[in-house]
């Protein structure tokens, strides 16, 4: 049976989480700036309660953004540390399906617009739709002005808000039935998320955990 290990950085959030023998233990903390001194005595304690080694995880997921540029890259670091020691592969999760996620389990919700602030007046921006237990992406995800977020062509139906880029209230271009503001990522829907992206064969090896931060995509080109 597969033995998963999932940990999330990218946000005010830490937590890990373990699947083995189909049961699904985590912790979550909110703990700002505390991650690389926490992240790994969480999974350390984590394994422990499971009784499970370190060396029987089959592979790592993690959130590999888009979030805190620090956070995203403490996630990769421990990651890369860990799969190489192990030779295992990576499954890298976005860190705006894990909130879609979050908000699915918690809310029942099937159609999320996910928001997490990315600062400089901008939000990371991503709409996803339930198949079956898993949200799945619709369009891209981007890095927008509040102003400028919008729906995916033809979206019908109820849609919930859910992350910190909720925060921006009414400048946001959109009008969720229902949203959180407070909402972060949780490992156990990077779980949930892993399992669908391990049965599909979607690991990577290690070397080829990178992380997204959706900024480097609107990157102004230098001229020639």
């Amino acid at each position: 049976m597969t033995t998963l290990l999932a940990l999330d950085t990218a946000t005010e959030a830490c937590s890990v989480a373990l699947l083995h023998d189909g049961k699904v233990l985590s912790h979550y903390e909110v703990i700002p700036r505390l991650h690389a001194q926490k992240l790994l005595p969480m999974i350390q304690t984590l394994l422990g309660e499971a009784g499970v080694a370190l060396s029987a995880v089959d592979a790592i997921a993690f959130g590999r953004g888009p979030g805190a540029f620090t956070g995203v890259r403490i996630a990769i670091g421990v990651v890369q540390g860990l799969a190489f020691g192990l030779d295992r592969p990576v499954l890298p999760v976005s860190n705006l399906a894990l909130l879609a996620q979050r908000a699915l389990r918690e809310q029942g919700v099937r159609q999320v617009a996910a928001a997490i602030d990315a600062r400089m007046d901008e939000v990371y921006w991503g709409c996803y739709q339930a198949d079956g237990d898993e949200m799945k992406l619709l369009g891209d995800e981007a890095v927008l002005a509040p102003e400028t977020v919008s729906l995916p062509a033809g979206a019908q139906g109820d849609w919930y808000g859910a992350g910190t880029g909720w925060g921006y209230g009414e400048r946001l271009a959109v009008k969720p039935a229902d949203f959180d503001a407070t909402l972060l990522p949780h490992a156990l829907d990077l779980i949930a998320l892993a399992k669908g992206a391990w049965a599909r064969g979607e690991a990577v090896a290690a070397d080829l955990a990178q992380p997204v931060y959706l900024r480097d995509k609107v990157a102004t080109p230098k001229a020639r």
